[in-house]
């Protein structure tokens, strides 16, 4: 957002959507238009997707990870890292958060998976592989647009991510091999180590946590918290933004041509994916605002539940089954669904943070438009 523009002051009792910025309130319109440029990329430059995935970091696509590390980057180094602790000893909000991402998440994208994909053994294994990879990556945006709590966002990305490292093959193995026998199916064989998890997590979370972290920890030293916090962090802010733009077009242009090859396919793993993103959404943030969470940690627990861990998922798939696979096809509409979905969901929020959390401060803000990803509360 440019200079100009952050001097605007909006009218009294404007909304949030009011008082984004261009970048930020039209952000449909760029995820799109970066959907449809990796698909034509792909389509013209055939020998693009090739070339782009043959250089990998871990099981994941150089140019893509680049692009998730860039995107969480600018979020982790907006965190403060001292009021963690605090956060992580709340154990109503975090139990509530495990609950619904390790016990409710999974069973139902397991029970939706053999509702709708009856017919498809291949691509209901690979939604049951994506329902079991809990988020570490994308949430950091999505909450971060929605006016979640960052801080507490990293706590549970943390908590998420050690949970992911022991539970990710036990849960594998029940909702894969025990569970489908009780239901008169056959059994599929899950060999994953936890050690290519936590790889993948530490690649994932741990490089850019690192990265925030030191970030705050000498930026902050060298220049003082106020420098920090309103010179550095809002110029450093959008960028999370374009980050997550690149990581579209890359993401689109790899894998693009599933939607345009097999639209039908596509549409059939889709279904069960949306009604997913919108249970948890909605279970979440109801079930939160019955404990009478504030609406920051609302959001927070809400995006986090809602999210999957899409690279991890894609990994296994293509590890265990093959490139080629029905369950690979299945993790990979994932995030092509998950991003439209969610930045959906991300204007969903805000509404229902005005209807349900009307005294909160975040709407009474008189304040300027926000740059990119900035919290629009006092």
């Amino acid at each position: 957002m440019n200079q100009s523009s952050a001097s605007l002051q909006p009218p009294a009792g404007g909304s949030v959507f009011g008082r984004l910025s261009t970048l930020d309130r039209f952000l449909p319109v760029w995820i799109f238009a970066a959907m449809a440029m990796g698909i034509l990329l792909g389509k013209v430059f055939p020998g693009l997707g090739p070339a782009l995935d043959s250089v990998k970091l871990d099981t994941v696509s150089l140019p893509i990870a680049i692009g998730l590390l860039w995107m969480m980057y600018p979020v982790l180094a907006k965190v403060k890292y001292g009021k963690m602790p605090e956060m992580a000893a709340n154990w109503k909000m975090s139990g509530t958060s495990l609950l619904l991402n390790w016990v409710i998440g999974p069973a139902l994208m397991f029970a939706l998976a053999w509702l709708l994909l009856p017919d498809h053994p291949e691509y209901r294994t690979g939604l049951i592989l994506v329902g079991l990879a809990r988020c570490i990556a994308m949430v950091l945006i999505w909450n971060m647009l929605a006016c979640g709590d960052n801080e507490y966002a990293a706590v549970l990305v943390a908590i998420n991510s050690v949970f992911q490292i022991v539970m990710y093959t036990v849960l594998g193995y029940f909702y894969l091999t025990v569970v489908p026998q009780w239901l008169g199916g056959s059994a599929v064989a899950l060999d994953v180590s936890m050690g290519e998890i936590a790889k993948s997590v530490l690649i994932f979370l741990g490089i850019p946590l690192a990265a925030g972290f030191l970030t705050r920890l000498f930026l902050t030293r060298a220049k003082g918290e106020e420098w920090y916090e309103t010179k550095f962090v809002p110029r450093l802010s959008p960028t999370a933004i374009i980050g997550l733009l690149f990581t579209i077009v890359m993401m689109f242009s790899l894998k693009g041509e599933v939607i345009l090859e097999r639209p039908g396919d596509v549409v059939r793993i889709a279904l069960p994916l949306l009604i997913y993103f919108i249970i948890m959404f909605s279970l979440s943030f109801a079930i939160s605002y019955l404990l009478k969470f504030p609406y920051a940690d609302t959001a927070t627990i809400s995006f986090t539940a809602a999210g999957n861990n899409f690279e991890l998922a894609i990994a296994v798939a293509i590890g265990v089954f093959g490139l080629a696979s029905g369950e690979a096809l299945a993790t990979v509409v994932g995030p092509l669904i998950e991003v439209p979905a969610l930045i959906a969901l991300v204007y969903l929020s805000l509404w229902l943070g005005r209807r349900f959390y009307p005294h909160d401060p975040l709407w009474k803000s008189r304040s300027a438009p926000v740059r990119a990803g900035e919290p629009v509360g006092d």
